[in-house]
């Protein structure tokens, strides 16, 4: 009985704090959303793990020599894990805050490599370079992902720098 009530009291610390770091989302999103902060921290962990399963069904089919379906799939898999943290801020609310002026660089950089997989990959059928796009889609979405952790992209940049001995370029 004590170990379930010690899990409990941890869901709520680490729901209360994942509360205060995304913001609550717009009175408009919340008008149309019923949803609890639990369940709208589970849709968004779904959405995640449905996302990366994607990415890694993609990277199978990479590996059978699929450029089609490997870009196709991986970038659902990005689209999908970024979906689901409207269900933490509301569609309306994450839309705004994609593209703040910390974020536009991240966001522009993410569609545009999303954009680029999928014509190179279904269209194009270049099998490298969209594994070169799907790379720079994961560097993307994974800066995108830090902008919302307080001082990380400071960190990574000052790591970066010390490591490489050059300024980041973002």
């Amino acid at each position: 009985k004590q170990w379930y009530q010690r899990r409990v009291r941890g869901t709520r610390i680490a729901m209360s704090f994942m509360s205060r770091m995304m913001g609550q989302p717009d009175e408009e999103d919340n008008n149309m959303c019923n949803l609890s902060w639990e369940n709208r921290i589970y849709g968004c962990g779904a959405c995640f793990v449905i996302g990366i399963a994607l990415s890694l069904f993609g990277t199978i089919e990479l590996w059978l020599g699929q450029w089609a379906a490997f870009g196709f799939l991986y970038t659902l898999g990005t689209i999908t894990a970024l979906a689901g943290t409207m269900f933490l801020r509301g569609p309306k609310s994450q839309v705004k805050k994609m593209f703040d002026r910390d974020r536009i660089c991240a966001t522009v950089t993410l569609i545009a490599s999303i954009i680029a997989t999928i014509l190179v990959a279904i269209i194009l059928k270049w099998g490298w370079l969209a594994m070169i796009c799907c790379i720079i889609q994961f560097l993307a979405f994974a800066w995108y992902t830090i902008s919302y952790i307080p001082y990380a992209r400071a960190a990574v940049k000052s790591c970066f720098s010390n490591t490489t001995g050059m300024e980041c370029p973002c």
